[in-house]
């Protein structure tokens, strides 16, 4: 979607490797992904970049922070997060980002943080919002608001985080428009803030309903058949995936054909995005 969406408008369709986690991340996943989408007509109109070769970018931005005293060490467990954010009241009026940080290591003081120090614990970096609310028009969800939490900056093993690095990369690479899933909306808030304390342009943003599995859950790996390689195994072609695809999105099928992305672009605008998740049933894909 997010290619047909970029020839639509004109501009360069761009692949970014988030692989910030070393441990999760590999050449060969890399490898696969990519074959993946050519497999169904999806490349990269530019050179690939690697958030993993980028590192360097990220904690320079940490420092500019750091420097106008937005950042403070954060040494929560993520049992003590969870726990703290079960028992915090939600904002009446905006949306809480996804595991929104209730601030408990915010106005430790210097006594409290040799203690944890000594204690064994390593700090992660977290961005001081000050409950910041951010607004922006979402080009398939609509009007959308939020609260911004104190944001994970870098790690406690020091490798920046996903919201940050996001941000970077983005305006780095000149990206104007954003197409992902609704899981992210709620984080967007965060980077759009971010945007504007590092005085980075903020892009267009649209996000489309994800597929669920059968259970209603987001679709995953415990769903079964869900890569290209799996659905192969049963004997479903990567055409047949990308016109069943492309038939969620109200396009028409086109069988093989050198270019599917730009046949589908004279067709396409996001307007057409349904606001209603997906069955992988409706798409012909679980047999």
């Amino acid at each position: 979607m997010a290619a047909i969406s970029a020839r639509s408008d004109g501009v360069d369709f761009v692949i970014r490797m988030e692989d910030l986690d070393r441990v999760t991340s590999s050449v060969d996943h890399e490898r696969r992904q990519l074959d993946d989408l050519a497999a169904l007509g999806v490349v990269s109109d530019v050179s690939v970049v690697r958030q993993s070769e980028r590192f360097d970018l990220y904690r320079a931005a940490i420092d500019r922070l750091s420097t106008a005293g937005l950042v403070y060490e954060c040494f929560c467990t993520r049992r003590e997060i969870r726990v703290e954010i079960e028992s915090a009241a939600s904002a009446p009026h905006a949306h809480l980002a996804d595991g929104a940080y209730p601030g408990t290591c915010r106005d430790l003081t210097d006594a409290e943080r040799a203690e944890r120090r000594t204690a064994g614990r390593r700090p992660a970096l977290r961005l001081r919002s000050d409950g910041t609310v951010i607004a922006f028009d979402d080009l398939v969800v609509g009007r959308y608001e939020g609260v911004v939490d104190d944001v994970v900056l870098a790690r406690a093993d020091g490798v920046p985080a996903y919201n940050l690095a996001v941000v970077i990369d983005d305006a780095l690479q000149g990206v104007s428009q954003v197409v992902r899933g609704d899981d992210l909306v709620s984080s967007t808030p965060r980077q759009i803030h971010l945007q504007h304390l590092l005085g980075l342009p903020t892009p267009a943003y649209g996000h489309v309903p994800l597929v669920l599995g059968p259970t209603g859950e987001r679709l995953a790996k415990r769903d079964g058949a869900v890569t290209l390689r799996d659905l192969s195994a049963r004997g479903l072609s990567a055409v047949a995936v990308r016109d069943a695809l492309a038939a969620s999105l109200g396009l028409t099928a086109l069988g093989p054909t050198d270019d599917p992305v730009g046949v589908w672009a004279d067709e396409w605008h996001l307007s057409r995005v349904s606001r209603q998740p997906a069955e992988v049933s409706q798409l012909g894909l679980d047999t």
